[in-house]
Order: structure tokens, then C-alpha cells, then sequence
């Protein structure tokens, strides 16, 4: 969590103060927000202003509000939109203050370290047995299996709370109290909320047990994936089609080592020689209107290829999304040798 005051001067402080504050600052994006005596955000002062006004003739000695930034950007506490975050982001501002109406600072996102702010709740599937990875799992919950210098769930997390999710609920069954003894305590200034099946509810089911969500956008996914998606992009590509689900996909190829019979009936209307057949595979994340998981219902197994076969049937908007870069579904023992293989090179 960042030390607003950290990051805050008043205009009538001198510029060898600004020096200083922004030496302690140093690596966490060397900005100050400048406040005038009603606390309000009127500027920023960056090393760079700092070493433009010098080089114009300013002392250290003078007030920053000689040489502050008056014309800077910032995000509506509120109102925030994440297509304008990624325009920041590629503007490569360090950080970005979030100011209320009246223009007080209510919060500040470090660039270099916060991907995103996304207004959406996740829930993490981690009931299943884990069976295909048996002796490991015998004694431990798939979820909670080292990858690199940590657990499989904890790399979902992980990268859930830098993308600004602050909502995480895990469904737990087997070997469930392990579980909730590994999230008892806060991750990263997250509370991450267990939620226990009274019986194996599928892919989707045990989602109507989280009592309570905060957003009106939901990520489903397993907790066995070992995955670099940019979930910000997702997001987008769901508000941008205005769909009611989305599915990750994962492109899959198929490459036939044999010349193929092109048939009509008995009757070969010519051969087709080692084709190769693409397609795109669950890649089991979802993202859903949270309107949606009314569909689901309670107490009941129900997968997520359930719910989709409903939502087409109700002529709702089901999309596929392609999931670019890293995605392992650690479910057998040799794709769990593949992750923590690819852990090490990422580390």
C-alpha cells in the first residue's frame, strides 16, 4: 500500500526540499503531488522539472511553485477508466494520482508496479482432488503444489491483485482447511475469502455459494493454471463486444501425419495430404456479467460447458477471448514438470 504523504509537498516548500523528498522516493517513480494550503493537488514536480528549472536559473533555495507541473494528468476517484489507465501506462507515466471532486489525493497508482484498477471480483476454483498428480497430491491440495518460490494458486493471486482486484473468493473442498490456513491471513493487503463446498459442486457451481459481489463483472477460473493472460485486455474485450461471458481460449493445433480420405459417404472425392486443423481450446477462465451466475443453480454440480450451453440457448452473447503468451493447465505430472521449468527462466 503506498504512503500517500510520502509522495505530497506543499507548494511553499523550497527545491532542495523537493531534492530531497524525491531522493527518498527513488525507485518508486521520483514524483511528488504538490499541495496548496487546502490540500488540494495543483501539480507535480518530477526530477526532470527539478533539473529544467535549474538549468533556466532557478535556486534551490526558491519555492517548487516556481518550477511545479501545472498541467498534469490524473484519474477521478470514482470514475475511473481503465481504457485511460492504459493510455498512461503507455504514455510510461511512473505514477498517477486519483483525486476526489474537489481535487484532494485519494489514492496513487504506481505504474511500474500496478498493472490495472479493473472493477471486477474473481473467484478461484481449488476443490478438486488433483488425482492425475497423485502421490503429490495425497497429502497436499493441488493448488497449494510449488511452482518456482511458490504455490500454484498463489501465481493467480498474484497476478489478480496487481491487475487491481481486490475482491477474491477460492472455493475449497478437498483437503480444504489447508487451504484456508495458507489464506487466513491477508496476501498483499488482500483478504482472500475461502469458500467451502459441502460436496463437489463442478467448475461453476460452487460460485453461487460466495455470499456477497462487489463488481458487476466476475473472473472464473481454475486455480491449477499457470498463466501470464493480461486480464485487463480481457476485460476490455468484454465491455468493447458488450458480451455476457467470455471464454479464454488457448489456440490449439493438430497436425495429421497422413494423407486423409476427403470422403462423401463410401464414395473418396480425393485425399488430403497431412492436413493441419486449428482450433482454439477452454482455456478455463471465464469472465461473466454477474447478472449471469443467477443461471447457475444451487447446490447443484454444474460445470462451466453447462453454463454455457444455457447461455447460448437463451440467445445470450457468449465470445471467445484469445488468450496470447504463457498457459500451462497444470493437470498431469508432466505439464507440472513444464511449469516449474518455465518458473525458473521467469524468476
Amino acid at each position: 500500500m503506498i504512503e500517500l504523504n510520502t509522495y505530497c509537498i506543499p507548494q511553499t516548500a523550497t527545491i532542495r526540499e523537493a531534492l530531497r523528498r524525491i531522493n527518498e522516493t527513488s525507485g518508486s517513480g521520483q514524483m511528488l503531488f504538490v499541495l496548496n494550503d487546502k490540500q488540494q493537488v495543483v501539480a507535480t514536480l518530477s526530477d526532470g522539472d527539478i533539473r529544467r528549472g535549474l538549468i533556466a536559473g532557478h535556486e534551490l533555495n526558491e519555492p517548487v511553485e516556481q518550477i511545479m507541473f501545472r498541467n498534469f494528468r490524473y484519474l477521478q476517484d470514482g470514475n475511473i477508466q481503465i481504457e485511460q489507465l492504459r493510455q498512461f501506462r503507455e504514455q510510461q507515466l511512473p505514477i498517477v494520482p486519483v483525486l476526489d471532486k474537489d481535487r484532494h489525493l485519494c489514492q496513487i497508482i504506481n505504474l511500474k508496479m500496478q498493472k490495472s484498477l479493473l472493477p471486477i471480483d474473481a473467484v478461484i476454483m481449488a476443490g478438486g482432488k488433483g488425482e492425475r498428480l497423485r502421490p503429490l497430491t495425497l497429502s497436499t491440495p493441488k493448488p497449494l503444489l510449488p511452482v518456482g518460490n511458490k504455490a500454484i494458486i498463489d501465481h493467480n493471486v498474484d497476478r489478480l491483485i496487481s491487475y487491481g482486484v481486490e475482491h477474491i473468493s477460492v472455493t475449497v473442498n478437498y483437503l480444504a482447511e489447508q487451504l484456508e490456513e495458507h489464506y487466513s491471513e491477508p496476501h498483499q493487503d488482500v483478504q482472500v475469502e475461502c469458500v467451502r463446498e459441502p460436496k463437489f459442486l463442478g467448475t461453476m457451481g460452487a460460485v453461487r455459494l460466495v455470499k456477497e459481489f462487489h463488481n458487476d463483472v466476475v473472473l472464473v477460473m481454475n486455480s491449477d493454471l499457470f498463466t501470464d493472460i493480461d486480464f485487463e485486455d480481457m476485460y476490455l474485450h468484454f465491455i468493447e463486444n458488450k458480451a455476457d461471458m467470455s471464454i479464454a481460449a488457448v489456440p490449439y493445433t493438430v497436425s495429421i501425419p497422413f494423407g486423409i480420405c476427403d470422403l462423401d459417404g463410401r464414395d473418396v472425392k480425393g485425399i488430403v495430404e497431412k492436413p493441419t486443423y486449428n482450433y482454439y481450446a477452454n482455456a478455463g477462465i471465464y469472465m461473466l456479467r454477474r447478472e449471469v451466475l443467477e443461471t447457475i443453480p444451487e447446490n447443484e454440480f454444474y460445470n462451466a460447458t453447462d453454463l454455457i450451453d444455457a447461455l447460448v440457448q437463451k440467445k445470450s452473447k457468449v465470445i471467445r477471448y484469445p488468450l496470447k503468451g504463457t498457459w500451462i493447465d497444470i493437470g498431469s505430472m508432466s505439464e507440472y514438470e513444464k511449469a516449474k521449468d518455465l518458473a525458473k527462466h521467469m524468476q
